[in-house]
């Protein structure tokens, strides 16, 4: 082999290439996550250097992990950023070279369609290194670990505070500058397959449902879920990680409920995830509802609740692979197996993996077709304050 075209199997493709040459790794990529890097990592490389982006929106946003540059600097890797990357650049010793589209995540390397040349060609691979190289020394200093945790703390309280859309939100860029200008940044999706929990969050009751004509914007005014979901008192979500994707759904009218958006909540966190006097001044159900999963990124099919996605369709067609109980039910061939029990009575039921790629492929679908509620409405609604970010010198 000297030159080859690839437009699928990349992961198969890096364990290939590390299995062939793992005295050393060189990576250019904007966007790192940590289930890629715990596999890249299985095949124990040698020295690792690494470029990518250090924007905290990209953190924040979900497309790359700080996990990931964690557990890469606790196996000595040195780390630096470059803003505005884009370039996907992988060198395996001096053996091979990979030019691709997919970033170093796990949809990039198994799920997306990603397309690139890999080469053998030592003239090639040289080259390859000298555009490395150069970058490296454009890049400034390499990443210190006390770093992170700082920018953790500050995407903490971003995310905390909702991760409001165009409000001011202190997450800076720490790249350094390579001589690229800012591109605009527009509306884009979060990341949500590689998320390790997906859930329903139920609006409503069987007492109070809305119709299907009922305005997404109203319901978001009413409940204020566009950063916070309410349980009941006698009911703390602490089986909500960090991370997990949240589906919003309201009950309508015609026994239906319907999945109009969806965010990434937070792990629930003893007073500061419990509603404030304002907080119930301001919605007085809160008194009643008064613990919150929140969430951070979120978006929203425009229009009325009818755009949603139906949950009735999604049990009809999983039946009971919709939900995790059901699921491990049906495995063990003992208790509940039928979705439509499954969540009577809760305010909260967890997708079963089919669940959630059946659940997220449609609500995309809605988004495609009836747009989301634009950035700037979302920006009008009430949203909690911000905290006090650390002033941290790029």
């Amino acid at each position: 082999m000297t030159f080859r075209l690839v437009d699928a199997g990349w992961a198969s493709e890096f364990e290939s290439a590390l299995g062939l040459d793992s005295s050393g790794l060189c990576v250019v990529c904007p966007f790192i996550k940590i289930g890629a890097v715990t596999r890249l990592l299985s095949s124990r490389p040698g020295s690792i250097r690494v470029i990518t982006r250090f924007n905290l929106s990209d953190f924040a946003e979900g497309v790359s992990d700080l996990s990931a540059l964690q557990r890469l600097h606790d196996v000595g890797a040195k780390i630096r950023g470059i803003r505005n990357l884009h370039a996907k650049l992988y060198l395996f010793g001096k053996s091979r070279a990979v030019v691709t589209s997919a970033n170093l995540t796990e949809a990039g390397l198994g799920r997306n369609h990603e397309f690139g040349m890999i080469t053998n060609d030592a003239a090639a691979i040289g080259v390859c290194q000298d555009y490395f190289d150069n970058l490296w020394w454009r890049a400034g200093t390499d990443l210190q670990p006390g770093r992170l945790s700082e920018w953790q703390d500050i995407i903490t309280a971003y995310r905390a505070a909702g991760g409001r859309p165009n409000g001011p939100t202190g997450l800076a860029d720490f790249g350094a500058e390579a001589g690229i200008g800012e591109p605009p940044r527009g509306q884009t999706s979060m990341t949500v397959t590689d998320a390790a929990q997906a859930f329903v969050k139920f609006l409503g009751n069987r007492r109070n449902r809305v119709p299907s004509t009922c305005p997404t914007i109203e319901e978001l005014n009413r409940a204020g879920c566009h950063w916070a979901l309410a349980y009941p008192k006698n009911k703390r979500p602490r089986s909500v990680e960090n991370g997990a994707v949240m589906y919003i759904a309201r009950l309508v009218e015609g026994r239906d409920i319907r999945v109009f958006g969806r965010g990434i909540g937070m792990e629930y966190i003893s007073g500061r995830d419990d509603a404030a006097p304002a907080d119930i001044e301001r919605r007085s159900w809160k008194s009643t509802w008064p613990h919150y999963v929140r969430v951070h990124n979120t978006e929203f099919v425009a229009g009325t609740m009818q755009n949603g996605v139906s949950l009735n369709e999604l049990m009809e067609a999983l039946g009971p692979d919709s939900f995790v109980s059901t699921q491990r039910n049906a495995e063990t061939g003992s208790g509940n197996t039928d979705p439509r029990r499954a969540y009577m009575r809760q305010a909260a039921v967890r997708l079963s993996a089919q669940g959630f790629a059946w659940l997220d492929e449609r609500l995309e679908d809605a988004f495609r077709r009836y747009d989301k509620i634009p950035r700037a409405e979302l920006d009008r609604l009430d949203w909690p304050d911000i905290p006090d970010i650390p002033d941290i010198p790029v």
